[in-house]
């Protein structure tokens, strides 16, 4: 009966994205149509994507005005997020994999609900935020009563050390993930630390989770986070070798990051995901000096921004200079057409239904 009144909810909200304001010009319509029309699948499943609304916020919660968010409205509901979709995307079958936005400003009960609510394990799967603070039995609770295929963990709930102190293992206490790997849960995994892939303490204990708890499915956020080469260049090795261990491609545009990672990494275990609605700003990810920063076409906050404030440039979105770098891997690695249709829908939808139907029959 959940799983029924599910699907009617999920397909009785469908029509109202037509409704919502998106940010979609021209000029993004022309790119479309030369350069990812023809290179993209008929499906697409996006595996990172920040999906809430005003219920998920806490009393009195309220973004900064430069806030990423104020783009939005100050939320970004799954009618949002279809609506961006097929603007953005008219041609192609939108699936997704969301989860709510892993701020102080969230309540992580409520958002965990609001994920239930629009997931139905077919066309959208859900995960919880959860905090290190939470007892293994509220993150149990949170995840079974919405039938949730796992959870997300962030740097942001880890309030007793300085930020860059911070450890994977300080994000997912062992009770939490010994949960994770009973049920097989998939958790999808930002790692902390200023030398993101690159530092020795996460290398060890990226692989020492993936070993620790095997039945768990770790997919670890932005290709470790590796914006530039020299973070990401020898370091995927130690998690290739475990085969419970994927990584999506969200926020990364780089061409040679991408291109690196379809040639080191095993391909069916490289997930689309874009970490919309940032990816739905307007700008570009670069490398600079062993080190990477947004060009930005908008007035907004997103970390080592650099703005363009003259207008001298027109940007498009985040989303398709990723959909472009990709394009662009993948024709410098030789991908087949069979490998493109896995990493943009097979890799991430064969493992979140099976991660589904293994908890929950449907």
């Amino acid at each position: 009966m959940m799983w029924m009144l599910r699907r009617f909810y999920h397909r009785g909200r469908r029509g109202k994205e037509k409704d919502m304001n998106t940010d979609y010009r021209e000029a993004d319509k022309k790119i479309y149509e030369s350069e990812l029309c023809g290179f993209l699948p008929g499906k697409i499943l996006d595996a990172h994507i920040h999906i809430f609304d005003q219920s998920c916020k806490k009393p009195d919660a309220e973004f900064p005005a430069k806030h990423v968010y104020q783009k939005f409205g100050g939320v970004f509901s799954y009618e949002q997020c279809l609506a961006w979709a097929a603007a953005l995307l008219p041609e192609q079958e939108f699936y997704l994999n969301c989860f709510g936005q892993p701020s102080l400003h969230s309540d992580l009960e409520a958002s965990a609900d609001y994920s239930g609510r629009i997931s139905d394990n077919q066309r959208c799967f859900g995960m919880a935020l959860v905090s290190p603070h939470d007892s293994v039995e509220s993150v149990i609770s949170r995840v079974e009563r919405n039938q949730l295929i796992g959870y997300k963990p962030y740097l942001n709930f880890v309030d007793w050390k300085p930020r860059n102190e911070i450890t994977i293992h300080d994000m997912l206490p062992a009770e939490q993930m010994k949960a994770a790997d009973e049920r097989g849960l998939a958790i999808t995994l930002h790692i902390p630390r200023s030398g993101r892939l690159a530092d020795p303490i996460n290398q060890q204990q990226m692989v020492e989770i993936c070993q620790l708890y095997p039945r768990a499915q770790i997919i670890f956020a932005h290709i470790g986070r590796a914006y530039y080469m020299s973070n990401v260049t020898g370091f995927l090795d130690g998690i290739t070798a475990c085969p419970n261990a994927y990584i999506d491609t969200a926020m990364v545009n780089h061409e040679g990051i991408l291109e690196y990672a379809f040639n080191n990494f095993p391909r069916e275990r490289i997930l689309f995901g874009s970490d919309a609605p940032i990816a739905f700003l307007r700008g570009k990810s670069v490398e600079i000096n062993n080190q990477y920063a947004y060009l930005m076409g908008e007035d907004y906050a997103i970390g080592s921004s650099i703005y363009d404030t003259e207008h001298n440039v027109e940007f498009t979105s985040f989303y398709y200079e990723q959909l472009r770098g990709i394009r662009t891997a993948a024709g410098r690695a030789n991908l087949s057409r069979t490998e493109i249709e896995n990493l943009f829908f097979n890799n991430a939808y064969n493992l979140l239904r099976r991660v589904a139907i293994a908890n929950y029959g449907n």
